[in-house]
């Protein structure tokens, strides 16, 4: 896909910049850090997600398994009391912790956080959402409910900077909402159309397309929103915006974004950088769905194909 399909439809005019780029094999082969050869699981990350509530432990499973098979040394999962054994018995290679009557849950330790996935939106899970985000000193990426608690708690000038958000485009309304009106160096108004070349810089106004709004909330909070949907793409609040060459639409099912939430998790806590691991866990989360669609076909793609071909996805990665 070239970028002016991408760039299609953008309102153009002065004075915000983007500069545009694509993700490509051969960039992300430019990203990855190898295996030291004296590795051990303490010197590759412990990852923490804390995901799951009673009934929705399919999120926390989905999100662990991707979130081991990223590489990382050890993962702890915190969920709903009530899914332990479903969790000891779907995951043995994690560890289990557990949320309930808490209302935040401790960081020490952990290298990075990532959490929301089939958290649900009781009172119980709002309090804990809120403290946890709030005292994060570590690499975090927020998804799903964690990102609907945001947006009805109105608190998001008081979280840290350097988050990574993943919301699909429904999420991502409802977060934009929260926000309320944008204070960075997004405008509100324009108009034009927008034509890109893929080098240099673009001049790109809000709100006239979804990824220029969340360009401008990015640089709101100071972060990063990675905008799931038909062609994914990460603004980040340097004024980047790097869009994805991988991914299909057999990808749009249920718990794909559990996946990617695990993977981005993951390779925050084997220490890439927040940029770099939200941009090739992006992209190694759609290849692993391409060739899980090369195989099965689009028609029957599931979450859990995506992490059964996570392994070939790196193996072509790191090669």
């Amino acid at each position: 896909m070239a970028i002016q399909d991408f760039m299609s439809g953008l309102w153009c005019v002065p004075p915000v910049e983007m500069k545009v780029s694509e993700l490509t094999l051969q960039r992300c082969r430019g990203l990855v850090v190898q295996r030291p050869v004296d590795a051990h699981k303490g010197t590759m990350g412990h990852a923490l997600l804390v995901a799951g509530s009673h009934g929705m432990a399919g999120a926390a499973v989905l999100a662990t398994r991707a979130c081991l098979r990223s590489g990382v040394g050890k993962c702890t999962v915190c969920t709903a009391a009530r899914n332990n054994d479903i969790l000891q018995i779907s995951v043995p290679e994690a560890i289990v912790t557990h949320y309930d009557g808490g209302a935040d849950v401790s960081l020490g330790g952990y290298d990075a956080l990532g959490i929301g996935p089939g958290l649900g939106q009781k009172p119980e899970a709002v309090g804990m959402v809120m403290e946890t985000l709030r005292q994060t000193e570590i690499p975090t990426v927020v998804d799903a409910d964690a990102i609907n608690i945001l947006a009805k708690a109105f608190e998001l000038e008081k979280l840290p900077q350097g988050l990574i958000f993943t919301p699909h485009k429904k999420e991502f309304e409802r977060l934009e909402e929260g926000k309320g009106t944008l204070t960075g160096t997004g405008t509100r108004t324009g108009t034009g159309t927008g034509t890109g070349t893929g080098t240099g810089k673009e001049t790109i106004a809000f709100p006239a397309d979804d990824v220029t709004r969340a360009m401008a909330f990015a640089m709101d909070v100071k972060g990063y929103v990675l905008l799931k949907g038909h062609r994914s793409a990460m603004c980040c609040h340097d004024g980047e915006l790097i869009y994805n060459s991988t991914g299909n639409a057999g990808m749009a099912t249920a718990g794909s974004g559990d996946v990617l939430t695990g993977i981005i998790t993951g390779l925050l806590a084997r220490d890439y950088d927040r940029k770099t691991a939200a941009a090739l866990g992006m992209y190694v989360h759609g290849l692993a769905g391409d060739l899980a669609a090369e195989e099965l076909g689009m028609e029957s793609l599931i979450a859990t194909d995506i992490i059964r071909f996570l392994p070939q996805a790196l193996k072509k990665i790191y090669s």
